[in-house]
C-alpha cells in the first residue's frame, strides 16, 4: 500500500503516519509483496476462526482443503502465527507470556465476581482486521457490565505502544476497579503492568487455555467482524478507522443489546441497573 508520500515537505513522515493511524516505525521496513491468492487465504482463515475461534491450524487446514484451497498445515500455522490467531479462542500472538522476572503472570479475579456497575471490571484485548491489500490489529477496552467500548485502536504492527494508547486512553474516561486481559506478551509487559499500578487499577489475567474468561471482549470481536468488518473492503487503514469508529458509535449509542433488556451500552454504562454476576 503506497499511502505516504516521501517527498511531501508540508507534512512530516510522523504527521502523514499519524493521520493516517499507522506506526511510524513499521514505515522504513519494506516487507516483500502479498499475493492475492494469500490474501485470500487469510481472509478466509480469519472467517473461519471468528465462526468457530476453537478450531485450531489442523482443523483450519482441513476445512480450506475441503474448499478445494491446496495448502498444508505448516503454512496455515504461519498466516495464523502471523494473523495472531490462536485456539481456543481468538487471541491475537499473546498467547506466550514475556520471559524474566518482570513478566509477572496475575490471577483471575473474576470467577463468581458481581459486577457492581460500569467500570467495575473491564476487559482488553486485540484482533486481526482485514483490508483489500493487507491488515490491521484492532485493540478495545470494554466495559462488562454495560457492554460499553470505553476505548480502541488500529495498528499496522503488534508493538506494544497501541495497546498502551488504548488502555491509557480509556483510563481518562473511566477507570475501572479491575482490568481483565489474557496472559500474552502485551499484557504481562512491564510497561502495561506499571500503566495499571500507576492508576490504582487492579490487574487480572485469564486462565490458561480457558475459553470464557474472557467471553464480553470475544462476543465484541464477533459483533464488529460480522456487522462491520465483513460488510466492507476497507482500501486504506484510513477508511478502516473511519468504518470502524462509526460502527463503535453506532454500538455504544443504537445498538440494543438483548443481555441489557434491549438497551444500548451508553444508556446502561451511564445509568447504573441490576447487580449481575460472572459465573
Amino acid at each position: 500500500m503506497n499511502l505516504i508520500d516521501w517527498a511531501d515537505p508540508a507534512l512530516t513522515l510522523k504527521e502523514q503516519a499519524e493521520l493516517l493511524s499507522l506506526n511510524r516505525t513499521g514505515l522504513y521496513y519494506k516487507p516483500r509483496p502479498i499475493s492475492q491468492d494469500e490474501l485470500n487465504v487469510r481472509r478466509r482463515i480469519d472467517e473461519i476462526f471468528t465462526e468457530s475461534p476453537f478450531f485450531g491450524s489442523r482443523r483450519i487446514t482441513a476445512v480450506l482443503r475441503r474448499e478445494g484451497t491446496l495448502i498444508n498445515r505448516k503454512a496455515v500455522q504461519r498466516f495464523m502465527g502471523e494473523m495472531g490467531l490462536e485456539a481456543i479462542c481468538p487471541k491475537p500472538n499473546l498467547s506466550r507470556p514475556g520471559e524474566g522476572a518482570a513478566h509477572k503472570v496475575y490471577p483471575y479475579l473474576l470467577r463468581g465476581l458481581k459486577l457492581q456497575g460500569p467500570n467495575h471490571v473491564h476487559g482488553t484485548d486485540i484482533t486481526y482486521i482485514r483490508l483489500r491489500r493487507g491488515w490491521l490489529y484492532l485493540v478495545a477496552v470494554l466495559d462488562w457490565y454495560s457492554r460499553y467500548i470505553v476505548s480502541w485502536e488500529l495498528s499496522d504492527t503488534l508493538q506494544l505502544d497501541f495497546v498502551l494508547a488504548a488502555v491509557g486512553r480509556g483510563f481518562e474516561q473511566s477507570r475501572p476497579q479491575i482490568l481483565n486481559s489474557d496472559q500474552g506478551s502485551h499484557f504481562t509487559s512491564l510497561r502495561y503492568i506499571e500503566l495499571l499500578e500507576a492508576a490504582q487499577v487492579r490487574v487480572s489475567m485469564d486462565g490458561r487455555g480457558r475459553a470464557f474468561d474472557n467471553i464480553f471482549t470475544e462476543r465484541l470481536w464477533r459483533s464488529i467482524k460480522y456487522e462491520c468488518v465483513y460488510l466492507n473492503e476497507f482500501e486504506s487503514p484510513k477508511e478502516a478507522r473511519q468504518i470502524i469508529g462509526e460502527y463503535i458509535k453506532f454500538y455504544n449509542e443504537k445498538r440494543p443489546h438483548q443481555s441489557l433488556d434491549y438497551r444500548t451500552p451508553a444508556e446502561v454504562h451511564f445509568e447504573k441497573v441490576a447487580t449481575s454476576t460472572i459465573e
